[in-house]
């Protein structure tokens, strides 16, 4: 039997330190976040931050993705190719917004802060991907993509060249982009039926 240690996380207290985390985020950067001001705004002690979360990065992480959730839901059309069409969409949507921008800054954090860039791996990207993993393989199971296809190559053929704009070359991103992008990934995972 597992003996689960301290006292569960009082809901009303996790949403002041993850809303004050955001806030904090959106008003000065990540840089500029610290456990002292988070808990400051939540109204809040450092150590019940630290009871709960590892570091500033897991609480700014945990605070940003709480406030964005809701703008990514995942498709469910029963259409592998409209299902990646709205996920890519709404990822590149996102990306771009106001609070999409933080994550090209945490993004260059993370070069120089370990535990950050572990963070938004852990909690911002592998989540995607595995949502993006999930729509590709029932694809495949409805017989509409390629039965040995490979999922992960699959994932970065259609999202890489998203962040290639977003974080190298800076050009557009809009829905033409994406709708484009998907559909030209789609000819080559597309099954074919047999002529």
């Amino acid at each position: 039997m597992e003996i689960k240690r301290g006292r569960p996380r009082n809901v009303e207290t996790q949403k002041s330190i993850l809303s004050a985390s955001y806030e904090l985020l959106l008003e000065n950067g990540f840089a500029a976040v610290t456990v002292e001001k988070i808990a400051d705004r939540a109204k809040v002690s450092k150590a019940t931050i630290y009871k709960w979360w590892p570091n500033k990065a897991a609480v700014v992480m945990d605070g940003f993705l709480s406030a964005a959730s809701a703008r990514l839901p995942v498709p469910d059309t029963g259409s592998a190719l409209n299902d990646i069409l709205i996920h890519a969409t709404n990822v590149t949507r996102f990306l771009t917004s106001r609070e999409g921008t933080i994550i090209t800054e945490l993004l260059g954090e993370g070069q120089f802060d370990s535990g950050l860039a572990e963070a938004y791996r852990a909690r911002y990207f592998q989540p995607r991907r595995l949502e993006a993993r999930q729509l590709l393989e029932k694809g495949v199971h409805r017989g509409e993509l390629k039965k040995n296809l490979d999922i992960g190559v699959c994932i970065d053929l259609i999202y890489g060249p998203i962040f290639y704009r977003l974080l190298v070359t800076g050009e557009t991103l809009d829905d033409a982009y994406v709708q484009q992008l998907v559909m030209n990934a789609f000819e080559g995972i597309r099954s074919r039926p047999v002529i």
